[in-house]
């Protein structure tokens, strides 16, 4: 892993509202012409979902999809062979979108432990029950992202590659908040150090390349994070509060980027775009950092995906997280 590598200044999180992979794709490779992402279309249906999608990479496991939710069999079926087609097509376009492109390039892929949290065994409860069985999956998860990426590079070979592991759900996970089957009781918290190994393992798949771990709950564990190997963290910037303002500095202090979702994941009136910065700025004052440090640490982002919003909002969207960059970086102060 790159020790302090550079990003672009502003990037989508992954899902994009809609069926269109070309117009999705041409959406995301227009927008942030330095960095461009991979979107997902989630609208599509099953497998083009997050989990679904992620399962779809697993090497020697598979997934189907039953009433409550993905589930673990023994074979291929239907929805691994769509989630594969779906994750095809959106490649080809992203190849024809992309060709000649030199530069930073992100995709997205489910973390270890919000797949362990939302795929299920064969006995209906989440592979989270199953400490051997969140082994098995975070290897077969490590393998299938390594051979994305090779799959990437070679169809997009001027791309420096960028991995974003989605953990939506790690904070439920370490607090032993994920419900069982029955909805009952809670799974057990696995040991922190477990948890930071698992990632560790799948962060280190990237080698040389940088990995960015997004969350978009509240309280992410930032230093966690840092020791398994994180370059970045993206979070949802609003859940921020003068509490986390110690494990910032010491992330920036540290060399970690900061993918700060500022601007809302849903319909909704967007300000002017150096409003939609003010925060970080007040925030880099509240830390006492220097302001020509804000365009080298900060990454602009929507708060989370974008699935849920209009077609002409995330458009919108995705085009004032490059312009409140821009701002960022002309006026820090």
């Amino acid at each position: 892993m790159n020790a302090n590598p550079t990003f672009g200044p502003a990037t989508g999180i992954g899902s994009l509202p809609g069926g269109d992979t070309r117009e999705a794709v041409k959406a995301a490779s227009g927008t942030f012409e330095d960095f461009p992402f991979l979107p997902e279309l989630p609208a599509r249906g099953p497998g083009a979902d997050m989990i679904g999608r992620t399962a779809g990479l697993l090497v020697e496991m598979y997934a189907r999809v039953e009433p409550s939710g993905w589930r673990l069999g023994d074979r291929p079926g239907r929805d691994t062979r769509r989630a594969r087609s779906w994750l095809g097509e959106d490649l080809d376009a992203l190849e024809e979108f992309t060709q000649g492109y030199e530069g930073q390039l992100k995709v997205q892929a489910v973390g270890p432990w919000t797949l362990a949290a939302g795929l299920e065994l064969r006995n209906g409860e989440a592979v989270l029950s199953d400490p051997g069985a969140c082994r098995d999956l975070a290897g077969s998860l490590a393998e299938g992202i390594r051979l994305h990426l090779d799959e990437l590079r070679r169809r997009v070979p001027g791309a420096q590659l960028v991995l974003q592991l989605d953990e939506p759900s790690l904070i439920a996970v370490l607090r032993g908040q994920v419900r069982s089957a029955s909805g009952y009781r809670t799974h057990r918290a696995p040991d922190r150090q477990v948890v930071e190994a698992t990632l560790r393992e799948v962060v280190g798949v990237h080698g040389d390349g940088p990995t960015v771990v997004h969350s978009c709950a509240p309280d992410v564990p930032f230093a966690l994070l840092r020791r398994a190997g994180a370059a970045a963290v993206s979070f949802d910037f609003s859940l921020l509060t003068e509490r986390d303002d110690d494990v910032i500095g010491e992330a920036v202090e540290g060399g970690t980027r900061l993918f700060a979702g500022v601007v809302p994941g849903t319909d909704g009136p967007l300000s002017d775009p150096a409003g939609s910065v003010s925060g970080v700025r007040t925030l880099w004052r509240r830390l006492g950092l220097h302001p020509g440090l804000l365009a080298e640490t900060v990454t602009v982002t929507p708060s989370c995906g974008l699935a849920g919003a209009s077609p002409q909002y995330a458009r919108a969207a995705l085009a004032h997280c490059a312009q409140a960059a821009r701002s960022l970086a002309d006026n820090p102060e």
